[in-house]
């Protein structure tokens, strides 16, 4: 076990501070990002588009989202939060915090789109959100700049950049846990098997 900072233990294979941003450096980058930010829509349409309403309304719990939920609330970040926040951090860095994101804000504004005009309007704005990011010419310094987030404090573009990728694979994620919950007792003893039944029993969002 190798001694942490003021001679504390460190955990066995966790790399310090220092050794995460250059692991981040390394692994992080608008090109790899885009990977994944441009597959997601495809994916959910795929997936959701055309699907009977018990499966779209399916949830895990009070208050948890649904997959028309997903798909509302990922529509929502797109025009209001990645983007834009990346934006305010590039413009006034630490100086000027995010604008706070209410994150059932989509369920006021967009409560009477169907799965189908959700899909489109997400797939157009992250369509549209790509063509922003390459037009920004991140660089590794560009990526090493930092802002203030409202709850969470100093943040640099690169771990925004990490969160957003991940924010997506989450609630790919979400999506297929909800649905598979659905069938958790007609599957009788195989759900012994079926890991994801169990998975975030608590339901969260």
């Amino acid at each position: 076990m190798s001694a942490g900072p003021a001679g504390g233990r460190g955990t066995v294979g966790s790399p310090g501070p220092a050794e995460s941003a250059t692991v981040s450096a390394g692994l992080v980058s608008p090109s790899a990002a885009r990977e994944i930010l441009a597959r997601t829509p495809a994916l959910l349409d795929g997936w959701l588009r055309g699907l009977s309403e018990p499966w779209l309304a399916a949830r895990e719990g009070e208050g948890t989202y649904s997959p028309r939920d997903v798909v509302a609330h990922l529509l929502d970040n797109e025009e209001v939060d990645w983007l834009p926040r990346l934006r305010i951090l590039l413009e006034h860095g630490e100086a000027r915090p995010f604008t706070p994101f209410e994150r059932d804000g989509f369920r006021g504004r967009f409560a009477d789109r169907t799965v189908g005009e959700l899909l489109d309007g997400f797939a157009a704005r992250r369509a549209e959100s790509l063509v922003a990011l390459e037009s920004l010419g991140l660089r590794g310094a560009d990526l090493d700049r930092t802002g203030t987030h409202p709850a969470l404090g100093r943040v640099s573009a690169r771990q925004l950049l990490a969160a957003w990728v991940v924010h997506d694979l989450t609630h790919v994620a979400q999506v297929a846990r909800v649905m598979a919950k659905r069938y958790r007792e007609a599957v009788g003893p195989w759900r012994e098997y079926l890991g994801v039944l169990a998975d975030r029993e608590g339901g969260r969002t």
